[in-house]
C-alpha cells in the first residue's frame, strides 16, 4: 500500500514539469521582448529611413521625367552619386542615436553573424530579422503612397535589385564576395580600439564603392529584408533566392573565419558604435557610459 501511494502522489508533481518546461520559451520571449522592443523599433525604423531615402534617390536619378536624370546621361556617374547618398544615409543611421542604442544592424544578415559569434541570444536575434523586415517593407509601402507613380515607373522599380546580364551564378557569388568583405571590415575595426568609431563610416563607404561598381552584377543587395521589401512592392521576384542565401552565407563565413583565427572571445559587441552613452542590450552596458 505504501509503493501505491507514494507513486499516486509522485504522478501530479512529474505532470506539472511537462506544462512549466513548456511555458519557458514563451516567458522568456516576452520577457525579451518587453525588455528590448525600443532597440526593435530602432531596427526597424533604420532601415525603413534606408529604404525611403533608396527610393527616393532612385526616383530622383533614374526617373526619366526627373531633371536630374535628363542632366546626367552618364549611367555610371548616376550609378556614384546613388553610391554616395546611400552610403551618407547608412552613415547617418549608423551614428544617429538610434543607430548608437541598437547597434544599426539593418540587416538580417548582419544579426545572424553577430548571433554565430555569440553576441546576440535567439530571442533578440529573432525579433531584429522580423522588425528588419517590418521597417523595411513600410519604408517602401510609405513612398508607393506618396509617389506611386514615380516609384512604380519601370525605370525605378521601387530599386528593386535584380541579377545582372551576366549569369545568375556571377550575380550568387558577387554577392557573398561583397558580404563576406563588408562583416570582415566590421569585425576588424569594432574589435580594434582605436579604429571602433570608424566603423559606420567604413560601411557606408564601402556600400557606395559597391553600388557603383558591383551593382551592374548583382544588384548590389548584401540585405534578404532590404530585397523583400523592394521585390514585395514591385511584385517582381526574379533571383530573390540570390539575396536570401549569398549575403547570410558569406556573413556567417566572415564570422566562421574570425572565429577560426581569433575565438570567440576576441569578437566584439555586436554594435557598429559602441562607444557612446546610450544602453547595449548585447552586453549589457548601461544607459550614460560611455565607454
Amino acid at each position: 500500500m505504501q509503493t501505491v501511494t507514494m507513486q499516486e502522489t509522485a504522478l501530479p508533481a512529474a505532470s506539472q514539469v511537462v506544462p512549466q518546461a513548456a511555458t519557458a520559451p514563451r516567458l522568456a520571449l516576452r520577457q525579451t521582448f518587453s525588455q528590448h522592443w525600443p532597440e526593435y523599433l530602432m531596427e526597424a525604423g533604420g532601415l525603413g529611413l534606408f529604404m525611403i531615402s533608396a527610393c527616393l534617390f532612385g526616383a530622383l536619378l533614374e526617373f526619366p521625367g526627373s531633371p536630374v536624370h535628363q542632366l546626367i546621361p552618364s549611367v555610371l556617374l548616376r550609378r556614384l552619386l546613388m553610391g554616395l547618398a546611400m552610403g551618407s544615409t547608412i552613415i547617418a543611421i549608423i551614428y544617429s542615436p538610434w543607430g548608437k542604442q541598437s547597434g544599426a544592424h539593418l540587416n538580417p544578415s548582419v544579426t545572424l553573424a553577430f548571433l554565430r559569434l555569440g553576441k546576440v541570444k535567439v530571442w533578440d536575434a529573432l525579433f531584429y530579422v522580423l522588425f528588419q523586415f517590418l521597417g523595411g517593407v513600410t519604408g517602401v509601402a510609405l513612398v508607393a503612397a506618396l509617389f506611386g507613380g514615380v516609384v512604380a515607373h519601370p525605370a525605378v522599380r521601387y530599386v528593386v535589385t535584380v541579377p545582372g546580364r551576366h549569369s545568375l551564378l556571377v550575380a550568387l557569388g558577387a554577392e557573398f564576395v561583397i558580404s563576406f568583405l563588408t562583416m570582415s571590415v566590421i569585425l576588424a575595426l569594432i574589435n580594434a580600439p582605436r579604429l571602433e568609431r570608424y566603423t559606420g563610416l567604413a560601411a557606408g563607404l564601402l556600400v557606395a564603392a559597391y553600388i557603383t561598381l558591383e551593382a551592374p552584377f548583382s544588384g548590389m543587395s548584401m540585405n534578404p529584408a532590404r530585397s523583400f521589401s523592394s521585390a514585395l512592392a514591385a511584385d517582381f521576384w526574379n533571383g530573390i533566392w540570390i539575396y536570401f542565401t549569398a549575403p547570410p552565407l558569406g556573413m556567417l563565413a566572415a564570422a566562421e573565419l574570425y572565429l577560426g583565427l581569433r575565438g570567440r572571445p576576441a569578437a566584439g559587441c555586436a554594435k557598429l558604435h559602441h562607444s557612446n552613452d546610450k544602453r547595449c542590450i548585447f552586453c549589457g552596458k548601461p544607459a550614460s557610459q560611455a565607454a
